[in-house]
């Protein structure tokens, strides 16, 4: 998890608590494939092993894990730059963590669509019977057979 450092068993005197800090980040995502409701989907670094990101959620958040799967998701090189050389975006690697026994996890709705509910006379309501009027008058006569109005006789 951190770097592994050598510090000396015994210190004389009151030696200052140490603090380790971890040297990975990681990214929860939300997935575009409904998975189950016990699986989440991190991004996590190239180095990062399943058993290291086991043992970070564990031990720092205190998650219970039954299994972590990963993947590598090569980037794509279909963007081309001034001189039409391809540009590569980096590579990353995709980590599914199955939660333990009983534990869920579902990503929040934060921007939950509110009912459209125009009230009459409105400025919502007038735009709205506008642009149906204008769908109506500009819908093909079917008289005429597919052509076009300008061309009359």
């Amino acid at each position: 998890m951190a770097r592994r450092l050598v510090y000396p068993l015994y210190q004389f005197g009151n030696p200052q608590t140490r603090v380790f800090r971890t040297n990975y980040f990681l990214t929860m995502v939300r997935p575009g494939i409904a998975l189950p409701e016990d699986t989440v989907q991190f991004r996590i670094p190239m180095e990062m092993t399943r058993l290291e990101l086991k043992d970070y959620l564990e031990n720092i958040y205190h998650i219970p894990v039954t299994a972590v799967r990963t993947r590598i998701q090569h980037g794509s090189q279909k963007q081309r730059d001034h001189r039409n050389r391809p540009i590569k975006k980096p590579d990353y690697k995709v980590a599914y963590v199955q939660l333990g026994a009983g534990q869920t996890f579902q990503f929040p709705d934060l921007f939950p669509e509110k009912p459209q509910t125009a009230e009459p006379g409105s400025l919502e309501d007038i735009q709205k019977k506008f642009m149906e009027d204008e769908a109506q008058r500009q819908k093909e006569d079917p008289k005429r057979s597919g052509v076009p109005r300008w061309f009359g006789l």
